[in-house]
């Protein structure tokens, strides 16, 4: 005699756990995973107040992406304003933690002004440009600081559907 399909159906998903449990390792078993190397966290980290530097730095790369769409777009309003952020969260960086070397922080001067220039004078070519500098500035200060796993590029896909970027028509 079968079985009715509804004994297979309730039965498939302990039969899976149970082939699951088998072929996985025991938390016994398993080796801790290992962790990439970095930096010690920095002393004044632990400052009463202090935001995290990582929560800065994920501030700056949502903003770095808001940057290339709009630049992209030409929405050279919205890209000045998303450059003048990056800007701020970067001196916050400075300003907070002693610890961060300041050539790193000041080696962002120029990719920065680079950026500022093609907006200003709304060339789309320029802005490419430079945007490619200023994620190269990013990735080499993450390298300096022994974060080289933590590399940027130019986005491929806008994960901020709820904004627009481009000028809008009136």
């Amino acid at each position: 005699m079968r079985p009715k399909p509804i004994t297979l159906l309730l039965a498939t998903p302990l039969i899976c756990a149970s082939a699951l449990a088998a072929i996985l390792p025991t938390s016994a078993q398993q080796s801790p995973p290992q962790q990439p190397q970095a930096q010690q966290i920095p002393a004044d980290a632990t400052r009463p107040g202090n935001p995290r530097l990582a929560d800065l730095m994920e501030a700056t790369q949502a903003r770095h992406i808001k940057l290339w769409f709009a630049g992209v777009t030409a929405n050279w309003k919205l890209a000045a304003y998303q450059t003048r952020q990056i800007k701020a969260r970067l001196q916050e960086a400075a300003s907070l933690y002693d610890s961060l070397p300041v050539s790193d922080v000041t080696t962002m001067a120029k990719p920065i002004d680079a950026v500022t220039a093609a907006i200003a004078a709304q060339d789309s070519k320029a802005f490419v440009k430079a945007y490619g500098e200023l994620t190269a500035g990013c990735n080499s200060c993450h390298r300096e600081l022994k974060l080289g796993f933590i590399e940027l590029k130019t986005p491929e896909m806008n994960p901020f559907a709820d904004q627009v970027f481009g000028v809008r028509k009136k």
